[in-house]
């Protein structure tokens, strides 16, 4: 593995994220309604991503996009809380740390944009994913808030952003 480089997302990214989602996506059987890999955002993030209080990183080895991970308002909340989305790593850099890298700069940015809290939804069986939230000192929740349109994910966790 070569050297990795977290950067924000530009415009050409876009076909290559997507690709990468999916992917990992159908590696865990994920469903294919009620999850990230329906959302029409998938084929336009860098533009999703521009609004002022929203921002998605990409992860590069050598060219190829391997990973991403953003932040953006929680859809369908009245608060200041923020959502840490699409998160998704190709297999061949899990396990080696960039989870943890990318989840530093997402939350960095979170704190730099106001948000208070920072949300997050998931699936039952990501449990590698589950651990490391719970590293970061996300708190399990007993159901969803906002309206992501995700409702095929069964895990929801949220962070306080300042203690």
């Amino acid at each position: 593995m070569g050297n990795v480089v977290i950067r924000p997302i530009l415009p050409a990214d876009n076909p290559h994220i997507a690709r990468v989602i999916r992917s990992v996506l159908e590696d865990f059987n994920v469903p294919k309604t009620g999850t990230a890999y329906a959302d029409v955002s998938l084929n336009s993030m860098y533009e999703t991503y521009q609004s002022p209080r929203a921002a998605y990183y990409v992860l590069e080895c050598g060219g190829k996009i391997v990973g991403g991970a953003g932040v953006a308002s929680l859809e369908g909340y009245d608060g200041n809380v923020c959502e840490l989305q699409k998160m998704y790593f190709l297999p061949e850099i899990r396990g080696r740390g960039w989870g943890a890298q990318t989840i530093d700069i997402c939350l960095q940015k979170a704190r730099r944009l106001g948000f208070v809290q920072c949300y997050l939804e998931t699936m039952s069986y990501m449990q590698a994913a589950q651990r490391l939230y719970q590293k970061y000192g996300f708190q399990y929740l007993e159901g969803p808030m906002g309206d992501t349109g995700h409702h095929a994910c069964g895990v929801h966790m949220i962070l306080k952003l300042y203690p």
